[in-house]
């Protein structure tokens, strides 16, 4: 997911920010282009992970470098063309806590009525490079799955967070954030990211 926020980097901050999860070691990853709308891997459920292994390690580490490089919050594997159900996200909540980690064969959770209070905040996605518009979403997220290990793992999140959750999820399902947006919005996007040009390595779709 873009950071429409334009959120300060923690390492310039003058305060200490509360981070919830650990901090990925950033040299061991390499970063990746990312695939871009219309490539086939961003259109389809992708594949379930089995494999807990050093390469499904090796594959979060660069997802975590490219989606640095690419400025994100969030990433998922399909993005950087990987057939595969997990992503990585390093992304504040609406209290400024920020969130970092990954989740393999990610699930949401079905939201009880009393928490679907939806937020109409501006959405945008590293794979639609320089399209923003607002979209509709809970501002209560909660996601389980499992680490790289293959243990059990449940995340939640509200406001900025909660987005990036179900955004990172729906990739791995084959949706983009413009695939739920009117026509006339999903048009707009698609002509917004046509006439910018992105700030980070992308794959050609020709």
């Amino acid at each position: 997911m873009a950071d429409e926020h334009e959120h300060e980097h923690p390492e310039q901050d003058e305060t200490p920010q509360k981070i919830v999860g650990e901090l990925p070691d950033v040299s061991k990853g390499t970063a990746r282009p990312i695939t871009v709308f219309g490539n086939p891997v961003l259109h389809r459920e992708v594949a379930t992970v089995t494999s807990f292994d050093g390469e499904l390690s090796a594959l979060i580490d660069d997802m975590f470098v490219s989606m640095y490089a690419a400025e994100g919050v969030g990433l998922a594997a399909n993005q950087i063309g990987v057939d595969l159900k997990v992503f990585v996200y390093d992304c504040p909540d609406d209290e400024g806590v920020r969130h970092v980690g990954h989740v393999v064969n990610p699930v949401l959770e079905e939201l009880p009525a009393g928490r679907r209070a939806l937020d109409d905040s501006p959405e945008g996605c590293l794979s639609v490079p320089t399209a923003y518009m607002e979209l509709a979403r809970p501002d209560y997220a909660a996601v389980t799955g499992q680490d790289k290990d293959g243990n059990p793992v449940r995340v939640e999140g509200t406001g900025f967070f909660a987005r990036c959750l179900q955004h990172e999820t729906d990739h791995l399902y084959g949706y983009l954030y413009i695939d739920r947006l009117s026509k006339r919005d999903r048009k707009d996007a698609l002509r917004q990211m046509a006439e910018g040009t992105p700030k980070y390595a992308t794959v050609s779709n020709d």
